[in-house]
């Protein structure tokens, strides 16, 4: 059905591969011509994401933002042909897309344990410099349409830095999705960057201080809950970075529940006011609690694109149960979230 248009914005979450989720609900997303995105802020895949996203936008529209974030993911999947990180003959043979038994992966699990990225990858190189430089036009994504916010974790201050389209360059979105213990730190502007996701995955602040929309529509990856203790090394490594990389975002979204309970209280033209009118929405993610950190460093094109087709799904879902509330009323259950403090 036609509808009058929502001005809502984006928050997207980090996780490697897991990110081809996301780039499969931004797909369906950008079908609907009543969305009108102002705004985006990502972190580590979702500092891609939103990057790609912008420019692909500046260039043609939705429909340029969908070619470009498809262009963008096949270059990902090209350049890991070469890659150690491929999934052994028994994960495929169980239908796994895990890389817990393959060799690769073992033996770089190993040598995160025993050395430092400065020892085992001196040159510093990183595999995504010629893919990013390649994919997107930074001159042009400095004048979107779309303004685009990217997190790096400072690692000399452990606070996080938000960079705009004017400021964004290859090395910034490498600095977003820097794990440090697999990539030497990004040095900008004279400070050393590591991974966004420590400090804030996706950040919400600008999203709410910077721009005219009520309405985020945010695209987790890392599950807020798992089922079970955690008792192998894998797994407890696994849900250890899955805590620390939701922690900021789930402390901003408590603080929005705090206001929201205590709205009435607010007046004037506040910083608290504008997060306490804030409408909140969550494309709901089930997949990702069948995943292991292993897999967000498979970039096969076949889980690229199985990922891809569950972001489509789930973001399908979500506009069945929730577009109607767009514009509206926030769908997060904020009382249930006050209820877990």
């Amino acid at each position: 059905m036609e509808r009058e248009p929502v001005l809502v914005d984006l928050a997207l979450q980090g996780g490697g591969s897991h990110g081809a989720f996301t780039w499969g609900v931004l797909d369906r997303l950008l079908e609907e011509t009543w969305l009108q995105i102002e705004g985006v802020s990502g972190t580590s895949a979702g500092a891609m994401n939103a990057a790609v996203l912008a420019d692909g936008y500046a260039a043609d529209g939705a429909e340029g933002a969908r070619a470009a974030l498809a262009s963008y993911w096949r270059h990902v999947s090209d350049e890991a042909r070469f890659s150690p990180f491929k999934r052994s003959p028994w994960d495929k043979m169980m239908g796994r897309w895990s890389l817990d038994s393959a060799p690769g992966f073992f033996f770089m699990d190993l040598m995160t344990r025993l050395f430092s990225p400065y020892q085992y990858n001196p040159t510093g190189r990183n595999a995504l410099a010629p893919i990013l430089e390649k994919q997107i036009n930074f001159e042009r994504l400095r004048t979107s349409p779309i303004k685009v916010f990217i997190t790096a974790t400072n690692v000399r201050t452990g606070r996080p830095r938000v960079f705009r389209n004017g400021e964004i360059t290859p090395e910034v979105l490498m600095a977003s999705a820097c794990l440090p213990t697999l990539f030497q730190a990004v040095e900008i502007d004279g400070e050393a960057y590591w991974d966004g996701g420590y400090s804030g995955n996706p950040t919400l602040a600008p999203l709410v201080t910077e721009l005219t929309s009520d309405d985020t529509i945010l695209i987790p990856i890392n599950p807020l809950e798992r089922p079970g203790t955690p008792k192998t090394p894998t797994e407890i490594l696994n849900r250890l970075n899955e805590v620390s990389f939701n922690a900021v975002a789930v402390k901003e979204l408590y603080m929005l529940a705090v206001l929201q309970r205590h709205t009435h209280e607010l007046t004037g033209d506040t910083e608290a006011c504008n997060w306490a009118r804030m409408r909140v929405h969550i494309v709901r993610n089930p997949v990702m609690n069948d995943l292991g950190f292993s897999s967000k460093l498979n970039a096969e094109w076949d889980f690229l694109s199985w990922l891809k087709d569950e972001g489509r799904k789930a973001a399908q879902v979500f506009l069945d149960t929730h577009g109607h509330d767009i514009g509206k009323a926030s769908t997060v259950n904020f009382e249930q979230l006050l209820a877990e403090l």
